[in-house]
């Protein structure tokens, strides 16, 4: 072994360069769910909260910690003793008479130095109606029991523009509530999927068929035979199969247990775990390296067309553009390899020598697909756009009220998933009530009269609307600290994959019901 692989063995499996700095320790654990890349973005964000509710200081207590940039409370109500006794982020009886705003502030601010808060005391219509710009400067806009009149104005207005920041719209009762994200489009490279690349198995390239092919087992020792690594021996296993079955891969059930059975007989030792390794990762013989169906499906998004690929147009689809033309060559039919390795049975030497071929490899086929490309785009964003082509995701999505305002999607729903759907109507219709008197406390009877009229009278409201209205009705301005707590960290989850732009969010409403501890997702 050269001087320089020792060079790199050691580089690779002890390189630490320099202690952690301050922030790296404070954010350990969920750098390692969104790297640096996603750090990033949440510290240069910006969030807006409308109402310092309960419910809404626990949100925000979810993102202060990780390390938003900067939030603004929008709250222009005093303290009243029910805010006192619900929210943590008030200090009870000396709170109240005091702005909501200021004071959850003041104390939310004391979570994280590193997070720069400020409060607004203006009402939300003066601002719909005179600096409505200033609420479409902010990256996201999260609203809770937001009053119906003023949610439809705040939720227009941001749904005039695609480059407007994403609503969260959240509301509760007592036990209940339901969240929902409106946006336009949003891609993600990094969905963090939990399906694994392809290694190329079964169509090795070049450099990784000369390797298996060149393995002697009869001349291995014991302890280099049992490290060599499963990607190898099973490479190679293939080659030897198809020499013997004219060139044809394993393909029925019996065909596939002989062939696991021939890994397992080349154990020197019983006690060989890569071999064990190779026996498991079998199915990857016989599964096609092809570009996934998903990922192909993108390929006829309208964003791709010559009209609508722009130089304005985001990167994300200009990398897809590429990405289908790359895929399209005559003698590959497949998404560029990835660099990364899974863990397995080896010696150190052994896997960096696998893992420089499928490096070398994947930088000759990510500068191949850099050749696609007809804008320039920052080679981090290549980088990890090649790494994760396996799994991207677009979504798009509809303007918050749509689902109420289709009958037909409500019937559907009521029929297949009832309580879920119950429990949205009858907060729609407890919106709709206090929208119409604020000054009457709304009744079971009242709350179901509103559900009838928006589903419509021909539609009968199945038996899980009772306990849905029941609810509401027993519980219809309380918000408990246990809910709001759930929902701090529930929606805080789904704003912080909004801002990164990694993992999946939730697409429709989000129903939560903390009386049988369930959620459901229904009009996506």
């Amino acid at each position: 072994m050269s001087s320089q692989d020792s060079q790199d063995i050691v580089t690779a499996t002890t390189a630490i360069e320099s202690a952690p700095d301050a922030k790296s320790r404070r954010y350990d654990r969920q750098l390692r769910l969104w790297a640096t890349t996603g750090q990033s973005a949440l510290e240069s964000s910006r969030v807006l909260v409308i109402s310092a509710s309960a419910t809404s200081t626990s949100i925000l207590k979810n993102l202060v910690l990780p390390g938003i940039g900067h939030f603004t409370i929008l709250d222009h109500a005093n303290v009243s003793h029910s805010d006192a006794g619900n929210n943590f982020f008030l200090e009870g009886t000396h709170s109240i008479g005091k702005y909501r705003a200021e004071e959850t502030v003041r104390l939310l601010s004391e979570l994280n130095d590193g997070v720069e808060g400020s409060a607004d005391t203006r009402t939300l219509k003066s601002i719909l109606e005179s600096h409505p710009e200033w609420i479409t400067s902010f990256t996201i806009v999260v609203a809770h029991n937001l009053d119906h009149s003023l949610l439809r104005k705040l939720s227009a207005l941001l749904w005039k523009d695609s480059r407007y920041p994403p609503l969260v719209v959240v509301r509760s009762a007592g036990f209940l509530a339901d969240f929902y994200i409106q946006f336009h489009e949003h891609t993600i490279i990094e969905s963090h999927s939990e399906t694994s690349p392809s290694l190329r198995i079964d169509r090795p390239f070049p450099a990784l068929g000369e390797l298996a092919l060149s393995l002697e087992y009869d001349t291995m020792d014991p302890t280099e035979h049992g490290h060599i690594p499963y990607v190898v021996i099973l490479v190679r296993a293939l080659e030897d199969w198809k020499r013997s079955h004219g060139n044809s891969l394993p393909k029925s059930s019996e065909e596939r247990q002989k062939f696991k059975k021939g890994i397992l007989a080349l154990k020197v030792k019983a006690d060989e775990e890569n071999f064990d390794e190779a026996e498991a990762q079998a199915y990857r013989c016989w599964t096609e390296t092809k570009v996934p169906s998903e990922i192909a499906a993108l390929f006829s998004d309208p964003a791709l067309s010559t009209e609508a690929l722009t130089a304005d147009t985001s990167p994300f689809f200009h990398l897809l553009a590429a990405l289908k033309e790359f895929t399209e060559q005559p003698d590959l039919h497949a998404l560029p390899l990835t660099s990364t390795l899974p863990d397995m049975k080896s010696d150190t030497q052994k896997y960096i020598q696998l893992q420089r071929l499928y490096k070398a490899r994947a930088e000759e086929e990510k500068q191949a697909f850099k050749s696609y490309l007809r804008v320039p785009v920052n080679d981090t964003v290549v980088d990890s756009f090649v790494k994760n082509a396996h799994a991207l995701v677009v979504l798009r999505g509809k303007t918050w009220g749509a689902f109420d305002e289709d009958k037909a999607a409500l019937v559907e729903s009521l029929s297949t998933m009832p309580k879920e759907t119950s429990i949205h109507l009858a907060l729609s219709a407890l919106s709709l009530l206090q929208a119409s008197d604020t000054s009457v406390s709304p009744s079971a009877e009242s709350i179901r009269a509103k559900m009838q009229s928006i589903v419509g009278s021909s539609t009968e409201l199945p038996d899980e609307a009772d306990d849905a209205i029941d609810e509401i009705a027993r519980a219809p301005f309380s918000e408990l600290p246990n809910t709001a707590a759930f929902l701090g960290g529930m929606i805080a989850q789904e704003v912080i994959k909004m801002i990164t732009k990694q993992y999946v969010p939730v697409k429709g409403y989000c129903v939560i019901d903390l009386i049988e501890t369930s959620t459901g997702t229904i009009g996506a």
